[in-house]
């Protein structure tokens, strides 16, 4: 099931290509434009992972919706986006309970790589469910820490980075330019071949944890985490 993302803007021209900027990138996108809607859609009984949320809404102020969305229990990512770029400014919204702070104009590549670290932050990690098979690969996002089972697979910050997207994207290819921006830099002017040797480290781990999985490379594209069967 695709992640979902709810956009909280009041302008229909800002709304528009980021909904259709987050559709493309393969997420569940809801567009409301108040903050009456915003909260019935985080209160919801299937809540959205990520809310990109504005301030200047036209009946509630965005800051007072965060505070009544993490007050009512809502667990999910909250990044604001707003003209108001003070320091001070982001002070208050990440005291009110969001996640991240954008300030206005922002680029759409930006937007995608927070809302994907968001998730990487705030999210189960792709991890699956307890009942998922034996030698299944868990990740525990807060802790930055990997499992095959209940042993700990030993990885270094890059290679946990890099086995976090894979896992979350279980079957799917995940393009090696994404894996580059987030795990690197957008601007990474380097080789990409430091992603290979950390691929090539991550599948040398992967079989001596004696995983199901394994990281297969797609010629021109990019990898894929998926399982093989248990002889």
């Amino acid at each position: 099931m695709p992640q979902h993302v709810l956009i909280v803007e009041d302008e229909e021209d800002l709304a528009f290509p980021l909904v259709r900027t987050l559709e493309h990138e393969g997420y569940e996108v809801t567009w409301v434009d108040n903050g009456a809607r915003a909260l019935d859609a985080m209160a919801a009984n299937l809540p959205p992972s990520v809310v990109i949320l504005d301030l200047g809404l036209p009946d509630i102020d965005g800051l007072e919706v965060c505070q009544k969305a993490r007050t009512s229990g809502y667990e999910g990512a909250i990044m604001i986006v707003t003209t108001r770029a003070g320091e001070l400014d982001r002070v208050v919204g990440l005291d009110y309970g969001a996640d991240d702070y954008l300030a206005k104009p922002f680029g759409l590549a930006e937007l995608q790589a927070r809302v994907r670290a968001l998730l990487r932050r705030t999210g189960p990690g792709g991890s699956g469910s307890e009942d998922e098979a034996p030698g299944a690969l868990r990740i525990d996002a807060e802790a930055r820490r990997a499992f095959r089972g209940e042993s700990e697979v030993a990885l270094t910050g890059k290679e946990f980075d890099v086995l976090a997207i894979l896992v979350q994207h279980r079957d799917k290819v995940v393009p090696r330019s994404r894996l580059m921006a987030d795990v690197w830099d957008e601007n990474w002017f380097g080789s990409t071949k430091t992603l290979d040797v950390t691929i090539g480290r991550l599948r040398s781990k992967l079989e001596a944890a004696e995983s199901i999985e394994r990281i297969v490379a797609v010629r021109g594209v990019g990898f894929r985490l998926e399982s093989q069967p248990e002889d």
